[in-house]
């Protein structure tokens, strides 16, 4: 099954209240079960609140793609790439779908409204580091034009193996006046 954005799905800007549950819920799943996040132990409501605070301090997008019953298949967001003030044209992005939605295109949807986003906000570059065996996720970047930018060797480690962890970049053509300072 692949999906496409029609009156059955949209997008949608996730806030705190409705959605934080549902995104916990997919991020829970992910940390649990895969090396998509190199977490050990589910995260807490609690910690989901300081997630959207500093979401919204450095005003960084959280959106979703919602079924017609308007349950959360997916979300995408970015945050601080590195925390000096010359990488602020850089972010790194992450996306994360509900497993029983995986390998279904949603990633793309939210990947495209992600660089959308990006060159909006006259971003320069998306990181997006993805655990080195997630064919999928190297896939679908690489199909959206991102490059590998570099590979992390045994940096992470998780149900009892070494992880390698891959970068993948995407230059944009903005912002159109970048600024020292």
């Amino acid at each position: 099954m692949t999906y496409s954005l029609n009156s059955n799905f949209r997008l949608i800007d996730c806030n705190e209240t409705e959605y934080s549950g549902a995104i916990l819920d997919i991020l829970n799943e992910a940390i649990i079960n895969s090396t998509a996040l190199y977490d050990y132990l589910p995260r807490s409501q609690e910690s989901m609140k300081n997630w959207f605070s500093v979401k919204k301090e450095n005003g960084f997008p959280v959106i979703g793609i919602i079924d017609e019953t308007k349950k959360l298949l997916g979300f995408a967001s970015w945050g601080t790439f590195r925390a000096f003030p010359a990488y602020k044209y850089t972010v790194e992005h992450s996306i994360y779908i509900h497993h029983e939605h995986r390998g279904c295109g949603l990633s793309k949807i939210l990947m495209q409204e992600l660089i959308r986003l990006a060159q909006e906000a006259e971003l320069h570059v998306l990181i997006g580091c993805i655990d080195a065996t997630n064919q999928a996720s190297i896939g679908l970047h690489e199909k959206m034009g991102f490059i590998h930018a570099g590979t992390f060797k045994q940096v992470g480690f998780k149900f009892g193996k070494w992880l390698d962890a891959a970068f993948y970049q995407l230059n944009l053509n903005t912002p159109q006046q970048p600024v020292d300072g």
